[in-house]
């Protein structure tokens, strides 16, 4: 692990990347709505914390979409934040992120997702340690091969400052993180995960997780377009509200960033607005032999979407 901390203006050039994301990635949502606009309220923290949650609802696309930058401060690092660090548990910290939820109205458009985080640790008797996390994974109710593949080709490409090898790593890490061990299946199709980068350097890692958020929209917003205007009804409707208590089971039981922002002490409306506006656990939900949503359980077994040629 590297122990050379980034100097304050490296951290500031950080958050000021996040926060023109966070406008491209508002912006670009947006566009597909002629009325909806996102929420720019920020959240007043004590602990001179900066919180800027941005929350959209009710559009004819986007049922509910989150683009949430936070850069926070503490005397003692949150547990979820330090459980692969067991010696800098507790520490003094610094950190900013971007989380970005979408979830759309019309079934056959995915859920998507993406995380971008940079933390310092300051621990008393040990040198500073600072690193990178996050990736973008996709949660489709009906699945699409050339969507995957799409997807995933994006991928690839972003990770491409860190040579050939990093698609597959995080790709792997990614399947591994998403899997919700009570239903044995992963939550989505996955994409990238990472935590704990520092190997590269400050300026190559950095670039990296630009790199990413880069790759976030011309990832997503083809398929969008693409499965927005489909035809879908009550049956297709049913079975996207069935399929989001998944998602909602896996941000409350298992997921680090959810964890994180509540042992942080954060506003708990903007820690849990990645969870779906709408969402139904039926018992013994019923589906249909051979039918399109019989399918999709199929679909979600981790494989590689990518070929030689792809």
């Amino acid at each position: 692990m590297s122990r050379k901390i980034p100097e304050i203006t490296e951290i500031d050039e950080v958050a000021e990347y996040l926060r023109q994301l966070q406008d491209e990635l508002c912006d670009n949502f947006e566009r597909f709505e002629p009325s909806s606009r996102f929420s720019r309220r920020p959240d007043k923290l004590p602990d001179g914390s900066q919180s800027a949650p941005r929350i959209l609802t009710g559009g004819i696309v986007f049922e509910k979409a989150a683009v949430n930058f936070t850069h926070g401060r503490g005397e003692s690092l949150p547990a979820a934040a330090s459980s692969r660090k067991p010696e800098i548990a507790g520490a003094p910290f610094e950190a900013v992120s971007l989380s970005l939820i979408s979830h759309p109205l019309n079934p056959y458009v995915p859920t998507s997702h993406m995380n971008l985080r940079f933390f310092i640790a300051r621990p008393l008797d040990l040198p500073p340690v600072w690193w990178f996390g996050g990736g973008f994974d996709l949660t489709p109710y009906y699945g699409f091969e050339e969507d995957a593949i799409h997807w995933h080709r994006c991928a690839r490409d972003a990770c491409l400052p860190l040579g050939d090898s990093a698609y597959s790593r995080f790709k792997d890490w990614c399947d591994e993180y998403f899997f919700l061990p009570h239903r044995e299946e992963t939550r989505g199709i996955g994409g990238l995960f990472f935590d704990d980068l520092t190997s590269a350097g400050f300026p190559k890692t950095f670039e990296f997780l630009k790199n990413v958020g880069r790759h976030f929209l011309p990832a997503y917003i083809p398929i969008v377009e693409k499965r927005k205007d489909k035809h879908w009804g009550e049956r297709e409707r049913n079975f996207q509200l069935f399929r989001r208590g998944r998602y909602a089971e896996f941000n409350l039981v298992y997921d680090r960033g959810t964890l994180y922002g509540l042992q942080s002490g954060r506003k708990v409306e903007s820690v849990l607005s990645s969870l779906p506006p709408l969402v139904k656990w039926e018992y013994n939900f019923e589906i249909e032999d051979l039918s399109p949503e019989s399918r999709l359980k199929e679909f979600l077994v981790p494989r590689e979407w990518l070929n030689k040629d792809s």
